[in-house]
Parts: C-alpha cells; sequence; structure tokens
C-alpha cells in the first residue's frame, strides 16, 4: 500500500484535491476532520483541552475560534495544545491505515496541513503539494468569513513557505486554472503511483 502525504498552505484548495482522490476510490485521511471530531461534544479531546483551556468549551464542546485565540500568538499554549491532540490524532490515523489495508488498498491518502512542519513527510512514500498563485491563494483566503490579513499573515508566518514545499514535493497540483486540469493532474499523481507500485 502507497501512502501519499497532502499538503498545502491555508487557499490553495488542498480539500478540493482530497475530494478529487475520494472521487477516484481513494481513501483519504483528513486530519482536520479527525481534529473536528475529537473537539465534538463527547470527543477525546474535550476532556483534557478543557482542563488546558477551560475558557475554550462551549456546551460541552472544543470551541475552535476561542481555541485559536488562545493559542495562535502563544507558543508555549500551542505545545502545550499539540501535545493533548496530537496523540489522539495518531491513533485515529492508525485506525485509518489499519482499515485501508485490510481493504485491499493499493494507494491512501494522508491529508495533514502541516505535514512538513512536523515531520510527517518521513512517514510517507510521496508527496504531493497543492499549490496555487500567492494572489490567488490571497483572494481564497480573505474571502472566507471573519479572516483579515493580519490573521492570514500569522497562519502563514507559522506555514513552511509554499515554495519551500514545492522544492520537497514529489508531485506538485496545481489549483489555479479549472477544476478539469486540477483533475487531471490528480488522476496523473494516481497513474505515476500505481505504475511505481507495480515496478519490481
Amino acid at each position: 500500500m502507497i501512502l501519499l502525504g497532502l499538503t498545502g498552505s491555508i487557499g490553495m484548495g488542498k480539500s478540493t484535491v482530497a475530494q478529487m482522490f475520494r472521487d477516484e476510490g481513494v481513501p483519504v485521511y483528513d486530519a482536520d476532520a479527525a481534529v473536528h471530531a475529537l473537539y465534538a461534544a463527547g470527543g477525546a479531546a474535550v476532556g483534557p483541552v478543557g482542563e488546558a483551556f477551560p475558557s475554550a468549551i462551549v456546551d460541552g464542546a472544543v470551541d475552535r475560534e476561542r481555541l485559536s485565540g488562545l493559542v495562535l500568538n502563544d507558543a508555549a499554549a500551542l505545545a502545550q495544545l499539540e501535545r493533548i491532540v496530537h496523540p489522539l490524532v495518531g491513533a485515529a490515523q492508525m485506525q485509518f491505515l489499519d482499515d485501508a489495508r485490510r481493504a485491499g488498498a493499493p494507494v491512501v491518502v494522508l491529508d495533514i496541513p502541516l505535514l512538513f512542519e512536523k515531520g510527517g513527510a518521513d512517514r510517507v512514500d510521496a508527496v504531493a503539494v497543492v499549490s496555487a498563485p500567492a494572489a490567488v491563494q490571497r483572494a481564497r483566503v480573505l474571502g472566507r468569513a471573519g479572516m483579515t490579513p493580519e490573521r492570514l499573515d500569522a497562519i502563514l508566518a507559522k506555514q513552511t513557505p509554499d515554495a519551500e514545499k514545492r522544492a520537497r514535493a514529489d508531485f506538485i497540483i496545481e489549483t489555479g486554472g479549472s477544476f478539469e486540469d486540477t483533475r487531471t493532474q490528480v488522476r496523473a499523481v494516481l497513474k505515476a503511483l500505481v505504475a511505481e507500485g507495480e515496478s519490481p
């Protein structure tokens, strides 16, 4: 089973590309979705996050906006949060991989925003970086509710620069064009991976 790490900076279209892999029948592990499940009412992270950051709990769930406000510019608080959440996310990822392996999937995608930042690139067979021109990226992100140029800059400062991601990628999927153009690139990546997996 080939593990493809999928990553890309905010606003690059990674979620869209991940869905395109799903459309091709590829199992996709979504790290953000795993965190959402952990933060939802009854999720495994609610108790420990509530102990560390009581004001982040609203109606029995972790309020991501409040939590983000508490840790975005506080390195110590962010490190504390990561110590709580990362082991839980890792367990969810291992369950996903076990399920995919049992199902006989030839390729799986690990959709992980901070793949390079957290050393995840060393644990996959290949990396695909989703990218778009900087002007397209900013326009997409600043169109989101509650986003400001200052907040975008703070987020980007914590992410590996797009140019460095592209330099380290095995595949680059450009999303600045049409959906069909992007889908063609996704299919080309899959074809290359399957061919590589079948070679001796």
